[in-house]
């Protein structure tokens, strides 16, 4: 018998997740507050399902299993006999401490409830649970079906355990990990990523480069595939504004701090290619 995953969050993260968890054989449930953001949601998968047969990368027939494995929903409730929970919601520790008190009265007992948080640590979430032994980060990357890395984040009482039916699972979806030892905020990828992120901002704000050329050092002098920059706009400057924030209030280190640019870009709306302005245009 199949595995039953429960996903909590119908956008990219949770939708991403939810479809490659499909195609992998696992029985999903994909709850989100509203009809609307779950229709959204499941179109997407279907469309991302269309995209990989068009490109000859999945069979028809494995995509349409795949999607018939999805069902939606507007109830929490629905996750009561999942094996996993998947909470991918917007980075807000009381709104994910909501999610997750409320799934610990729900869930079996001995159901993991896992986290695909970029930056909050793990043990804040997993406090208001009964079961923190039973709580884990597992940060998926976007787009979900194209990224190969999970980040798996140990809290301060995440079991050996739970962190390795963590790894079975994303190593189900075909996802390489790497393991956070110590639950610092911002982990490990998030961490560099809003380091650089914000040096490369501060560097442009104050006109020593402009976007591109900082961006080209970085991918012909690092090897990087994307500039910082470039990066930001692709995930989101608010996104990354708000990671970088909540590293910053967690450890005080000035070089998380986030420049003033990137919090007027924010106020603006020119938070990447999502709005058609970042640091670049996108038309």
């Amino acid at each position: 018998m199949a595995k039953k995953l429960a996903v909590i969050g119908a956008g990219l993260m949770g939708s991403g997740i939810a479809q490659v968890s499909a195609q992998a054989g696992w029985e999903v449930v994909l709850r989100d507050v509203t009809d609307a953001a779950l229709a959204r949601g499941k179109d997407g998968i279907e469309a991302s399902y269309a995209k990989f047969v068009s490109k000859g990368k999945l069979a028809a027939d494995a995509a349409e299993q795949a999607l018939a494995r999805i069902t939606t929903t507007t109830d929490l409730d629905a996750a009561a006999d999942a094996d996993l929970v998947v909470e991918a919601v917007f980075e807000k520790i009381d709104v994910k401490r909501e999610i997750f008190s409320t799934l610990d009265g729900l869930v079996k007992d001995e159901t993991i409830l896992a986290s695909n948080t970029s930056a909050i640590p793990i043990t804040k979430i997993a406090a208001a649970t009964s079961r923190p032994d039973r709580v884990v980060g597992t940060h998926f990357f976007s787009p979900v079906p194209m990224m190969a890395l999970c980040e798996l984040v140990r809290g301060y009482k995440t079991s050996d355990e739970t962190l390795a039916a963590a790894r079975e699972f994303a190593e189900s979806v075909g996802k390489t990990c790497v393991v956070v030892n110590r639950d610092v905020a911002g982990f490990v990828t998030t961490r560099l990523i809003s380091a650089l992120v914000v040096e490369a901002a501060k560097l442009y704000e104050s006109g020593v480069a402009t976007a591109e050329d900082i961006d080209i050092a970085c991918k012909l002098g690092f090897g990087h595939a994307m500039g910082p920059l470039a990066t930001a706009d692709l995930t989101g400057v608010d996104i990354l504004l708000h990671a970088a924030d909540n590293i910053y209030t967690e450890s005080q280190d000035e070089k998380f701090a986030p420049p003033e640019i990137m919090r007027r870009m924010v106020d603006a709306g020119d938070i990447g290619r999502k709005s058609g302005r970042g640091f670049y245009p996108h038309n």
